[in-house]
């Protein structure tokens, strides 16, 4: 009993803090009270680690308990750990039919769990919602089919009041959900036929005593009303293949994508189906077999393209994907409240192009927006002009990056996938506090509560603090 009081006494005024779904409170991942310290590591202000499954959901976190997600094969696992300790409070497992294909960096436990502090809300691709008390009891569960897409179920479910709301972008037949948090009933649902593939988790954006919200998607950037999901404004331009999730500060909002085919100078070229398939459609039935393609980016994308997956690319799937590398862009874009419709030209305040980001969320934090392109090059930029404070610059940590950038006072915390969190001073000048190595992958986004960092990496929960 002594030890428990003490250690609730350490956590301070962070027991009532929260960082409760993916990139922590209102998905701005940035912490609301405390600062960890700069340096950190196996070694260095550990305050406890745990082993875990694999997996690449993130930890949340509300009062003294923390949840994630894992796959321990061949189930799918909701964890649920004592935060002053790391001691497991319990753990549920679930089995699912078929567990859905992932490429090599992720898994089949990859959304993070959102959680309002009475229930917390888990999405499988494998298997669909499963929302539990926090006594680890399930409340309700939605079955739904695994999205169409060889690599796996990325979005986060999000929580916007009495909604849960899931973005299914796949190959094939992608919509948003909004579920009712208390039943898991359909309360809206939204076709976005004109989406392929997209592993963003949507933002709410909240400003002016309102809240819409907003969906990166291949091409477009799009808002809903979150009433009824009734389409608000949409602006053009961006990648194929969204990954990252926006943020807003200053009054603005801001969300970049990259993604290949899509910087001047590097765009994939199709010629028209008809003339491709004259020289290359071996058999003459009208249809491409990745064989019948010569290697490279286009043959690369074929199960983009094969859109039913059916082992061959038709005249129709062929000339969308060609379309799409044809109307692609790469941007950070900072974008105005107010629009209605089509607002790219009206309502994109400023627009960045070059040093981008594949996975890792851009970060708005004390009037500037940081991002981190792989290879480890960090930029920041002035929230409201765009103006560049640096570019381009060296974190000396390369590698590829996966994991949000988070912020905590002064601190800015960058984790690479080779598994280096750098850490760096918050300002217009690049100062690198620290760079702490893990030794192994770090695909997760940290949470960062009542100064402490919670960092998983590819087998360990750490709890890191002074």
């Amino acid at each position: 009993m002594l030890l428990a009081f003490l250690l609730s006494l350490a956590l301070g005024a962070g027991a009532d803090s929260h960082w409760p779904q993916f990139r922590g409170p209102e998905g701005c991942a940035v912490a609301s009270d405390g600062e960890p310290p700069a340096h950190f590591g196996p070694g260095s202000n550990v305050l406890w680690q745990v082993a875990l499954p694999p997996g690449n959901s993130s930890p949340v976190v509300w009062g003294d308990r923390i949840f994630l997600t894992a796959f321990d094969r061949p189930r799918l696992e909701t964890i649920c750990l004592d935060r002053r300790d790391g001691k497991l409070l319990w753990r549920q497992s679930l089995a699912p039919d078929k567990v859905e294909p992932t490429n090599r960096t992720a898994t089949p436990a990859a959304p993070t769990p959102a959680t309002d502090g009475r229930r917390v809300y888990v999405y499988f691709g494998s298997l669909g919602v499963v929302a539990y008390d926090f006594a680890g009891r399930e409340q309700w569960r939605r079955p739904l089919p695994a999205p169409v897409v060889d690599f796996g179920t990325g979005s986060s479910p999000i929580l916007a009041g009495d909604l849960l709301i899931l973005n299914r972008d796949q190959d094939l037949g992608s919509h948003l959900l909004a579920l009712d948090k208390a039943t898991g009933r359909t309360v809206w649902r939204v076709e976005r036929p004109e989406f392929r593939r997209g592993f963003s988790t949507p933002f709410v954006w909240r400003h002016d005593g309102v809240g819409e919200l907003i969906v990166p998607g291949s091409l477009w950037l799009k808002s809903y009303d979150l009433k009824d999901g009734a389409e608000r404004w949409t602006v053009s331009g961006t990648s194929r293949v969204p990954c990252s999730s926006p943020t807003a500060g200053d009054g603005l909002l801001f969300s970049v994508s990259w993604n290949i085919g899509g910087d001047a100078g590097e765009r994939v070229i199709m010629p028209p189906f008809e003339e491709f398939a004259r020289d290359h459609d071996a058999n003459h039935d009208g249809k491409l077999t990745p064989e019948e393609i010569p290697p490279g980016p286009v043959r690369d994308r074929f199960p983009q393209m094969d859109l039913n997956k059916d082992g061959v690319v038709t005249a129709a799937e062929w000339e969308q994907m060609r379309a799409m590398f044809t109307q692609t862009g790469n941007a950070l874009l900072a974008i105005r409240p107010g629009g209605r419709g089509d607002i790219t030209a009206t309502h994109v305040v400023w627009k960045v192009t070059r040093s981008l980001p594949y996975v890792a969320s851009p970060l708005f934090h004390q009037g500037r927006v940081y991002t981190v392109k792989n290879g480890g090059l960090v930029s920041c930029y002035a929230a409201k002009t765009g103006r560049p404070f640096y570019q381009d610059e060296r974190l000396d940590a390369p590698g590829d990056y996966y994991a949000s950038i988070v912020a905590a006072g002064d601190k800015v915390f960058l984790a690479s996938l080779d598994g280096v969190v750098s850490v760096l001073q918050a300002g217009d000048t690049l100062e690198v506090l620290a760079r702490n190595r893990f030794g192994e992958a770090v695909s997760a986004t940290p949470a960062i509560v009542g100064g402490r960092i919670y960092l998983r990496t590819a087998s360990q929960l750490f709890a890191f603090g002074k």
